[in-house]
C-alpha cells in the first residue's frame, strides 16, 4: 500500500484594511479663547464620561499645552464624542494613531 506524500496548500490569510474603524484613535480638544474651565470641565464630564477629576486635569492640560487627548478609542467609538464637543464649541478633532 503506498504512501500519500501530497501536502494541504489551503491557507487561509488575514489581512488587515490601514483604515480599519476600529483601529485605536484620539480624541484631542484645543485651547480656545472663548469656553470657560467650568464649561470645558462639564463637557468632559457629560460627554465623555470623565470624573470631575480627571475633567479637571485636562481641561488644565489643554489651557496650558494648547491641547491635550481626551480619550482613546476606536474611531467609531470617537466620532459621536468629537461631534458632541464640537457642538458645544469645542475645538477637537480625531487622530489616528501611526503604527510604529
Amino acid at each position: 500500500m503506498p504512501l500519500d506524500h501530497s501536502i494541504d496548500t489551503d491557507v487561509d490569510v488575514l489581512v488587515e484594511d490601514e483604515t480599519d474603524v476600529g483601529a485605536i484613535s484620539e480624541l484631542i480638544v484645543y485651547n480656545d479663547d472663548h469656553n470657560t474651565f467650568d464649561w470645558v470641565i462639564q463637557c468632559f464630564v457629560e460627554v465623555l464620561e470623565h470624573s470631575s477629576e480627571q475633567a479637571e486635569q485636562l481641561s488644565l492640560i489643554v489651557h496650558y499645552k494648547g491641547q491635550a487627548i481626551v480619550k482613546t478609542a476606536a474611531m467609531k467609538e470617537l466620532r459621536p464624542l468629537k461631534d458632541a464637543l464640537v457642538d458645544r464649541g469645542l475645538s477637537a478633532i480625531i487622530q489616528t494613531e501611526s503604527k510604529v
